[in-house]
């Protein structure tokens, strides 16, 4: 059996936009729900989300038969998170809070086997077929995607170390923690986070890399496309539906 492609890790080596949601609500019906709505990539969260690794399993089951990838966001930058996660299956992991070059080569290090890294040896794994992709242990990084987050006003200083850093995919941008960073938490739309986060995207573009960000402001979206996002994150599933329910409770109660 032949090791599976990574149509997202692809797709960004080719520079075509990949527009993405983030899935926060824990099981495998949202999940599967989302990957039947058009995006190209969803986020699994398990940072700032109940979620955890066996909802992250039977998440990624769900969405497998869709053309929808699955990104996985582990809790932190660890390498028994990260372990655990890469064998279930994941092939892209979007990595919280590094905020530094050395940072970043631990994480690559955690993707990759001995010699170059350090992830522990399974062999009876979801992510080998069970056993059955030839050579899984000697190709499994072709195909795996690290997309790291640069989400402080410090780590964008950093960018081009970072992104420099040998095994390093992708960079992306977390308005909320840069903004709290910056001393406006609370508020991303702030025009010296705004500044922050043009500058930061031209910046990873510079250094060779696809950025990302998430925002739900749907026109601030379309300004970090113009400004060189590759894969944009739009919309997040609980508040998709804390947004519908409260505007068909207040239709209703207005009548």
């Amino acid at each position: 059996m032949m090791l599976p492609q990574n149509r997202f890790k692809k797709a960004l080596r080719e520079r075509r936009q990949q527009i993405g949601l983030w899935n926060s609500i824990p099981g495998p019906l949202v999940a599967e729900l989302l990957a039947t709505c058009g995006f190209d990539w969803v986020v699994i969260d398990t940072e700032h989300a109940v979620t955890d690794i066996p909802d992250t399993m039977a998440m990624m089951q769900a969405m497998a038969p869709y053309r929808t990838h699955a990104v996985v966001r582990p809790a932190a930058n660890d390498p028994v998170l990260i372990k655990r996660v890469l064998d279930l299956g994941a092939q892209t992991l979007l990595l919280p809070y590094v905020q530094t070059a050395e940072e970043a080569r631990a994480a690559v290090a955690a993707i990759r086997y001995a010699p170059r890294g350090i992830r522990g040896v399974a062999g009876m794994t979801r992510a080998s077929v069970f056993g059955q992709v030839a050579g899984y242990h000697q190709r499994a990084e072709e195909e795996l995607c690290l997309i790291l987050q640069v989400e402080t006003i410090e780590a964008l200083g950093r960018v081009r170390e970072i992104a420099a850093v040998d095994g390093v995919d992708a960079l992306f941008i977390g308005p909320a923690d840069l903004a709290a960073s910056m001393g406006h938490v609370g508020n991303s739309g702030h025009p010296e986070v705004v500044a922050a986060i043009e500058l930061g995207i031209r910046d990873i573009v510079a250094a060779g890399k696809p950025a990302g960000i998430l925002t739900l402001d749907h026109d601030f979206a379309q300004r970090c496309i113009g400004w060189g996002t590759t894969f944009t994150a739009v919309g997040m599933d609980i508040a998709l539906l804390a947004n519908a329910a409260r505007s068909l409770s207040a239709k209703f109660r207005a009548e």
